[in-house]
């Protein structure tokens, strides 16, 4: 089969392998280029040295990219993690279809940045979709999906490794089925439990002591892409005047009966800090522009205040 990707992330390059070990032709790789100074370890520089044609993933925004794709009788086109909206006449091109990899469950966790929704929320359980591309976003009738559990550990980085590594595999039976001329599951979406998540930022990306410790640190754990940039930064909180990012915290199931925000035992392992119901033990921060341990900024006496208040 002729197949275009656009793809980008982890998900993207390992899509990439995937098309490269495969008998099917790739006619284009469509992703980010590079920007100046950046490492070399990027889809665009692996595309090129596989020998595939790499073009700006925004070309999918131009009607007359689909003359390109008609020229060269594309019959399906692939998206993973490229988050440009795609022109309608390109979409029409494919003989097959296009196809988006959604790192979630739809059509409950629609949008964006939806492993860190599921993780904020307390979800025990998370997914990834293979859906057919239609104009209204993560909105295409369902081809495959699959679930699985999120570990109390996970972060918003583990929880996303795991998305890919499952989501690949989906299209990977794509590609299978439709190179075998097989039917393509077509599932309609129920719209009416579709929930979509935008850019915001929950709760303005600010800690509230006053929360359950679970939610502190699913917040925490929800942002953490460390030592990647995380979309949402850290969540933020105050001690004294100084406004600091909590990176890193877990719970300590052990009940507190004091303020919430007062700093507790100070430890080689972390600090604790009360919370509404529980202490919880943070240890990595973020202040002044520097990644540092709980212990150089946070002192037994301290009280932490949310970063809202005044």
């Amino acid at each position: 089969m002729n197949v275009v990707l656009a793809a980008e992330e982890s998900a993207g390059t390992q899509m990439l392998r995937v098309l490269a070990q495969s008998e099917h032709r790739v006619v284009a790789v469509l992703t980010e280029p590079p920007k100046p100074g950046a490492s070399r370890a990027n889809l665009w520089n692996a595309s090129r040295a596989l020998g595939f044609e790499t073009l700006p993933a925004s070309l999918v925004k131009d009607s007359s990219f689909a003359e390109r794709l008609r020229s060269e009788a594309v019959d399906i086109f692939l998206n993973v993690h490229s988050l440009y909206v795609i022109n309608d006449d390109v979409l029409a091109v494919p003989r097959l279809g296009a196809f988006n990899l959604h790192p979630g469950p739809l059509p409950r966790y629609a949008g964006l940045n939806v492993v860190s929704w599921a993780i904020f929320r307390g979800e025990q359980n998370h997914g990834v979709t293979v859906h057919r591309i239609e104009p209204k976003i993560d909105a295409g009738p369902i081809v495959y999906q699959s679930c699985f559990p999120i570990a109390d550990e996970d972060t918003a980085l583990s929880l996303s490794l795991k998305c890919a590594r499952e989501g690949v595999g989906l299209m990977s039976r794509l590609l299978e089925v439709a190179a075998a001329g097989e039917s393509i599951p077509s599932i309609t979406q129920d719209l009416s439990s579709r929930q979509y998540y935008g850019r915001d930022v929950p709760e303005g990306g600010r800690i509230s002591w006053h929360w359950p410790a679970s939610k502190v640190v699913n917040f925490v754990r929800a942002c953490d892409y460390f030592p990647f940039a995380s979309p949402w930064g850290h969540p933020r909180a105050r001690v004294g005047v100084q406004e600091f990012a909590l990176v890193k915290a877990r719970r300590t199931d052990i009940e507190s009966h004091v303020s919430p925000g007062t700093v507790g035992t100070v430890t080689d392992s972390g600090v604790e800090v009360a919370c509404a119901d529980q202490w919880i033990l943070a240890t990595k921060l973020r202040f002044d522009g520097k990644y540092m341990a709980a212990q150089a900024l946070l002192k037994p006496g301290d009280r932490l205040v949310d970063a809202s208040d005044c």
